[in-house]
């Protein structure tokens, strides 16, 4: 899809792991960056960002927005965020035209972030497009690895689901909004199935052959505050818009399929439309 590709990690080793995937690594951690990181933005002409927000702001715009602004080939911008936004809506269906009214001060912030890239497009003329993401899995991170590692946990609270979004379908929607010529604007990146987590359990457990473990109701599971901050939000999310402007076909619509593919091994090496 591109020539080259850069991308940037927080320290300069693992910046130069990257090599290992054919992408130039380069070094930023919020403030300090390699002295190479402005004229590759200089020469860009795509943009992914997908830096979380630090305190109120993001720091690639807190520290590159003017070059950003002026880049002089750089016509498409991706920012990733989360369906997290939204809040909770009690298990109604949300859309993107849905209220935002989030829970917690690190999904305030994530508004705050969507509007200033947002606004970077409008001021400029650069096309912004806003991903937001719902919980993602794949390789290595998913359901199939606690259950192997035996410290997977049948948490249980009536009414509660979640949508869920495997990262080759993450890959899909970025390669779609960086296209030329694709819409822009904010789109739901989740799958078609939002789906109570102890169901998602019982799957993952029949699919390896081993026992799940036994149900622990909500109220009393000994829980991180974020772990249990995320079952403070319960809305079904709607990805019509992803799917029908975007022209994204998910390769894994539900849990099922992906944690399927997870468990056999499968990975998806090519995007649809490519030879």
């Amino acid at each position: 899809m591109f020539a080259s590709v850069c991308g940037t990690r927080r320290d300069g080793a693992r910046a130069a792991a990257l090599a290992q995937a054919g992408v130039t690594g380069l070094a930023f951690d919020g403030a300090r960056h390699d002295p190479r990181l402005p004229q590759r933005l200089a020469q860009a002409d795509a943009l992914l960002a997908s830096i979380p927000p630090d305190g109120a702001a993001d720091p690639a715009l807190r520290v590159f927005r003017a070059q950003i602004a002026a880049a002089p080939h750089l016509q498409r911008i991706v920012y990733l965020s989360t369906i997290g936004v939204y809040g909770d809506h009690d298990g109604a269906w949300v859309d993107e035209t849905s209220a935002t009214q989030p829970g917690s001060a690190r999904n305030k912030a994530r508004i705050g972030v969507e509007q200033q890239w947002l606004a970077l497009g409008a001021e400029t003329g650069k096309a912004v497009s806003v991903l937001r993401l719902a919980g993602i899995y794949g390789p290595g991170q998913s359901v199939l690895e606690k259950l192997r590692e035996g410290s997977a946990q049948r948490i249980v609270k009536p009414g509660q689901v979640f949508n869920r979004i495997h990262v080759e379908d993450i890959a899909r929607a970025i390669a779609a909004a960086l296209a030329p010529g694709a819409p822009t604007g904010i789109f739901n990146v989740s799958d078609d199935e939002p789906a109570p987590p102890q169901d998602v359990m019982l799957f993952a457990a029949d699919v390896l052959g081993i026992d799940p473990p036994p149900p622990l109701d909500f109220a009393t599971a000994t829980l991180s505050p974020m772990a249990r901050s995320f079952y403070g939000e319960n809305k079904r999310v709607r990805n019509a818009r992803l799917k029908r402007e975007l022209g994204v076909e998910l390769a894994f619509p539900t849990y099922r399929e992906g944690l399927q593919a997870l468990a056999a091994g499968k990975t998806i090496n090519r995007l649809p439309g490519e030879g």
